[in-house]
């Protein structure tokens, strides 16, 4: 069992693993393209399936060798659950299950350790992003009730009930259009609407949108900082480990001295 998980833990295994499946994301894009299918479809339905056949053996393998901590791992959870969904039927209503096979190719981010640590930092970052999308929701909330009875009743296509404000209010934050498609238009038939969308894109765009960035750059950080941290107490623990080896042979070359010294004397 100890071979086994070694075996599934080396780096050659991984890379294969990691080369079959950039080679079924390339597949999987080629079977999108009807003059490509026409000419090479069998071929490349063997290879998707032959690469498949590869995954579910070595989730299984995975399965026998860490049998229960197996599900302790999210990483991989996420490989079996993206296995599990490649081999539904996708006949009929499950048709849809077809077009999530590329998830597969998300397998990749747990076998490459900078993409860990980057998806380890959004992870990180969820509690605070959550409470961003709080403060966030409630200023939409606010400046839809008050672009719907400002502008409601002239822009009832933007700006008519509570959810049309919200939408058109989205757009503006994204800074789609919102000039020319929006704000000018308004401005056109209420001079002063510059005075109630400027504030609301310097709440959002540039205050708010910033937060998201700011969080999850530190939780990327603390991330980096505490991989950093445990790579220098393994250092050190390998550096004490050592010293006591030195001490050790010194300790014996001594001892071997003092004998030698002992069986010269007369």
């Amino acid at each position: 069992m100890d071979r086994l998980k070694a075996f599934l833990s080396s780096r050659k295994f991984e890379t294969v693993i990691t080369v079959l499946i950039v080679i079924n994301a390339i597949t999987l894009g080629l079977e999108t393209v009807p003059a490509v299918m026409e000419r090479f479809g069998p071929a490349l339905m063997l290879l998707d399936r032959t690469i498949l056949a590869v995954f579910v053996i070595e989730v299984a393998a995975r399965l026998v060798a860490w049998r229960l901590d197996f599900f302790r791992d999210p990483w991989r959870l996420f490989d079996l659950a993206v296995v599990s969904v490649a081999l539904l039927p996708a006949t009929g209503n499950l048709s849809v299950l077809r077009a999530l096979r590329i998830l597969r190719v998300l397998r990749i981010v747990g076998m490459v350790p900078s993409l860990k640590r980057v998806v380890g930092g959004l992870v990180a970052a969820l509690p605070g992003m959550g409470s961003i999308m709080l403060l966030l929701t409630l200023v939409f909330y606010v400046f839809s009730v008050m672009a719907t009875k400002l502008y409601g009743a002239t822009f009832p296509e933007w700006f008519g009930s509570i959810p049309a404000s919200a939408y058109s209010l989205f757009q503006i934050m994204t800074l789609e259009s919102w000039s020319m498609g929006i704000v000018r238009p308004v401005m056109d038939v209420h001079p002063m609407a510059w005075a109630f969308f400027l504030p609301f894109i310097l709440s959002t765009t540039f205050t708010v949108l910033n937060l998201f960035i700011g969080i999850i750059v530190s939780a990327m950080q603390a991330e980096h900082d505490a991989e950093a941290t445990a790579d220098r107490e393994a250092m050190a623990s390998e550096q004490s480990q050592m010293l006591d080896e030195l001490k050790a042979i010194r300790s014996e070359l001594a001892d071997m001295r003092a004998d030698r010294e002992r069986s010269s004397r007369p």
